[in-house]
């Protein structure tokens, strides 16, 4: 069993009335993670899965007496895929208000279902966590840093989904399994993506502009759509948990960008399933430097989530195609990272920025160094 970082974190957070919610994509271990972790072992743990239908009638438009006979002889409910159920906030909103004895605890692999179901009931009843696939400060504790470090290559092209991780030798197979079966399953249920065929060709093409300025209006000519559902699309794939987007800073500086937006998957291994790119050997990919890129922006905002710091982070870049990769603003001043495979390879930051903005560090992040920036 590899221990993830946020089981501490949740055991600090139980019995003070308040429902804990734990989202996630599809497959990156939320289920795993409660069925095995030690505090509820110690407990009256009662599982529940939303997937089963039974449980979604039960738990769907009921009432606390109900709820009271329901979970009788327990203190905890782990209420597992809870965005699967009906009326699901209303639900946890009786639990927490009216059974206040019960401990709740529900996953949720759609952000745009469950969040957006349980925001208005819920404020000020809830404690809101994210889990991600495996990180690498994870798999460092898990088998140690020498052994994650040689295993870097493999993680750039597979990911960490934990079903790859644990079954070496099977990687493509089950990535495709994942990216096929599982991860789109709630886009699709919701019936708020219609085409397939559409998103299959979005999300290739945001896969190809890993480290690139994304356009709406370009990605609506590419492929043959408008803007306006290209926003909805990748509104939904956020809410998913597959993509994220990385904003441009722009603050003192004329000639900044103003409203830029760079996108990056939240794994590798995804990405690469998504364009079909599974060669290993990785000092002969031509997009080497987009997977490295994607790899420590994915794998830093995690390790920053997980440790809750509160940063905000951006890209930069002028009209004169000055750039910086990675900005963390934190205090009103700024970290600043450019990301390089070849380790001889120069950086150094722009004068422009430099003299604009408080830089607290400057720091260029190859595979010798890698440490520095995710442990």
């Amino acid at each position: 069993m590899i221990a993830r970082i946020i089981e501490n974190q949740i055991k600090e957070h139980l019995d003070k009335q308040k429902a804990i919610l734990l989202f996630g994509a599809r497959q990156v271990g939320k289920t795993t993670l409660l069925e095995n972790c030690n505090f509820l072992k110690k407990r009256k743990t009662l599982f529940l899965s939303g997937d089963e239908a039974d449980i979604k009638e039960m738990l769907s438009d009921t009432t606390s007496k109900k709820l009271e006979h329901l979970f009788m002889g327990y203190d905890t409910v782990v209420i597992d895929e809870a965005q699967e159920i009906r009326n699901i906030g209303t639900t946890i909103k009786l639990i927490t208000d009216k059974l206040k004895h019960i401990q709740l605890i529900a996953t949720g692999s759609s952000a745009f279902e469950l969040a957006n179901r349980t925001s208005e009931p819920l404020t000020g009843r809830k404690y809101e966590f994210m889990l991600f696939p495996l990180s690498f400060a994870e798999m460092v504790k898990h088998h140690g840093f020498l052994e994650e470090k040689r295993l870097l290559e493999i993680r750039m092209i597979y990911g960490y989904y934990p079903e790859i991780v644990t079954k070496q030798g099977e990687e493509e197979k089950h990535l495709k399994l994942i990216a096929n079966s599982y991860l789109y399953k709630d886009l699709l249920r919701l019936g708020e993506i219609r085409r397939t065929d559409l998103l299959e060709k979005i999300l290739k093409a945001l896969a190809l502009q890993i480290g690139c300025e994304v356009s709406y209006n370009e990605l609506a000519q590419l492929c043959g759509t408008d803007s306006k559902t290209i926003g909805r699309y990748i509104d939904m794939l956020t809410k998913a948990y597959i993509i994220f987007i990385l904003p441009a800073y722009n603050k003192n500086v004329r000639n900044e960008i103003k409203k830029g937006k760079k996108i990056y998957f939240w794994d590798n291994g995804i990405r690469n399933a998504v364009i079909g790119s599974f060669k290993n050997v990785v000092s002969h990919r031509t997009d080497i430097g987009q997977l490295w890129e994607n790899f420590l922006i994915s794998e830093r905002i995690k390790y920053n989530i997980y440790l809750q710091k509160k940063v905000k982070n951006y890209f930069w870049r002028t009209t004169q195609q000055q750039e910086i990769d990675f900005i963390e603003e934190h205090d009103e001043s700024f970290n600043v990272y450019e990301f390089k495979w070849n380790k001889n390879a120069k950086a150094k930051i722009p004068l422009t920025f430099s003299s604009a903005y408080k830089v607290d560090k400057f720091e260029k992040i190859t595979p010798a160094n890698i440490e520095d920036f995710l442990l």
